[in-house]
């Protein structure tokens, strides 16, 4: 009986573990980028960091920037996506259903083979094939540990819509 009791609480231990890094890849590995924000809404540490809809990540902390007096998110991000999206990717906060919780939602832009082999610290070959940086004369860049994400869209908060829209209506 009480082999059974222990085998019992290993699994919910385990189940519980498994639970919690949910979305983050079985070893746990992770790496950490920031985006600033005007509003961040009701979002949480801990919120899922997606993708597609796909959980990619969590929201490890939320601060004030000391200077600009606004939100900054840190997420942990997977580990296997670093060096995968360009400096051009942007990042908003997004809600599930009308009341449901809000989560970063990544819009992605894949970094170039060139960037990627820079990010990681490869040496960059040249290539005769020209990519979009060569074509638009940019030269991107790969995110990777400890990197800001500038292009965010903050939080829609529903009252204040409420709010603007009788404001307007009582004006009219």
């Amino acid at each position: 009986m009480g082999l059974f009791v222990a085998l019992g609480v290993a699994a919910f231990v385990m189940l519980a573990m498994k639970v919690a890094n949910a979305g983050i890849s079985g070893n746990g590995e992770t790496y950490t980028l920031q985006a600033k924000f005007d509003n961040i809404g009701s979002l949480k540490t801990r919120a899922p960091i997606k993708v597609g809809g796909v959980v990619i990540g969590r929201v490890d902390g939320i601060q004030i920037h000391p200077e600009e007096f606004v939100p900054v998110v840190s997420m942990s991000i997977d580990k296997t996506y670093e060096c995968q999206f360009s400096d051009t990717t942007s990042v908003s906060i997004l809600t599930s259903g009308i009341l449901g919780e809000q989560y970063l939602g990544i819009s992605p832009v894949i970094a170039s083979d060139s960037a990627k082999q820079s990010c990681l610290g490869n040496e960059v070959v040249n290539q005769d094939e020209m990519d979009l940086d060569d074509l638009f004369g940019v030269e991107s860049k790969a995110l990777k540990n400890g990197d800001l994400i500038t292009d965010t869209k903050s939080a829609l908060v529903l009252e204040e819509l409420i709010g603007q829209f009788l404001f307007n209506q009582g004006s009219e």
